[in-house]
């Protein structure tokens, strides 16, 4: 659990049914993505969420029938926690790998936590490490933002097709993403501070022509558009408290670890309608979060099923929070109103670990009128 990232999605010469890798440069990858999880500051973060922790915990040792006597892969073991755990579970072997210098940290814990005779940490990309054997458990933290961002779960299935044995198990198993409207201050804000740099902006242009000479209107359109992009185009990080959510969620994609490909990953899509269930209030856009679930396979179960849930949450938030999405202009809507959303998300073609959201939504009211659809892409940075 820590650099929950290692292995990128460059260079993938055995995804089974996991589909064509894109064409990635490692040292770009690296320079913009692996090289954050070298640092201890964020691994601390990481390992200071207390839901993240507990849930692999009790994951492992509620279920320590499919660890002990096993041997276990760690991809993206980062500090090497998971790790440690599964010795201490009673693994037999355990492989952890991780594509950066966090690995040094890890082995300085293995050996500390005296398990060094059971886990061998491995330093190395997950799609190019040699393994001297399959093994009977893979677990991993690969979630990044709204379940896909960072794109590490490319690395989970290149692992599980090459190394998990037939009857092999995953953790987690299954995964979901929950998206529901919600309510928040936060769109009158960020129009404010839209409003506020683009008046900034013309009275540089006014200043840079006064005193300079020279004419930078030109360049006023593609300015505001970018603006506009960054206050009302990308998600925003955010930990709903749950009265914030105004209607009911509705899952928007399932994933079962053991037979995802890349393909099924590479794009979410989905149609939904959702009930408003509360009276007189603004839906100010849409809310979205996921959790994992840790319950074995159907011919090798966990003995007790764990759930780890980045749901709204009143003291229990974790460091993924949700990613919220901003309608523009907000619309008064109350209980019996519906609203239907169209929902796609996939890969950003200038770096496939960022995503790429287009949403519509609109609102039949119960008395059947119709508000103005809404409809805008966005970034998820």
């Amino acid at each position: 659990m820590g650099s929950r990232h290692n292995g990128g999605a460059s260079d993938r010469a055995a995804l089974g049914n996991g589909g064509a890798p894109p064409v990635v440069d490692k040292e770009v990858d690296f320079a913009n993505y692996f090289c954050t999880y070298a640092f201890l500051y964020h691994q601390k973060d990481m390992l200071s969420d207390r839901v993240r922790m507990n849930a692999y915990y009790n994951s492992i040792f509620r279920n320590k029938h499919h660890f002990h006597g096993k041997t276990v892969l760690d991809v993206g073991t980062g500090s090497g926690i998971l790790a440690i755990w599964s010795a201490q579970a009673g693994a037999k072997k355990v492989y952890a790998v991780e594509a950066t210098k966090m690995s040094e940290h890890a082995r300085a814990l293995v050996k500390t936590n005296n398990v060094e005779d059971v886990v061998e940490v491995i330093e190395g990309s997950m799609e190019d490490v040699v393994l001297p054997e399959k093994v009977d458990v893979i677990i991993s933290e690969w979630m990044g933002y709204l379940l896909l961002r960072e794109s590490m779960f490319d690395s989970v299935i290149c692992a599980r097709d090459r190394w998990l044995k037939p009857n092999g198990v995953m953790y987690p198993s299954h995964a979901r993403i929950w998206f529901a409207p919600i309510r928040s201050g936060l769109v009158d804000r960020k129009e404010n501070d839209l409003e506020d740099v683009i008046d900034d902006w013309h009275h540089f242009v006014e200043d840079t022509k006064d005193a300079y000479g020279v004419d930078m209107g030109v360049l006023t359109q593609p300015f505001t558009a970018e603006q506009r992009r960054y206050y009302l185009q990308t998600s925003l990080w955010q930990n709903l408290h749950p009265n914030q959510i105004i209607g009911t969620a509705a899952i928007i994609k399932e994933i079962d670890c053991l037979t995802a490909s890349v393909n099924d990953i590479s794009e979410v899509r989905a149609s939904f309608s959702s009930p408003i269930t509360l009276e007189n209030t603004i839906l100010c856009g849409f809310g979205g979060w996921f959790d994992v679930h840790f319950r074995g396979r159907k011919d090798n179960p966990a003995q007790q099923e764990v759930e780890l849930t980045t749901a709204p949450s009143k003291d229990a938030g974790t460091h993924w929070g949700q990613q919220v999405f901003l309608t523009h202009p907000p619309s008064c809507v109350t209980e019996g109103d519906s609203v239907s959303v169209e929902f796609l998300m996939y890969r950003s073609k200038e770096n496939h670990r960022l995503m790429e959201v287009e949403l519509s939504c609109g609102v039949r009211q119960s008395s059947g009128n119709l508000l103005p659809p809404f409809k805008s892409k966005f970034h998820i940075e």
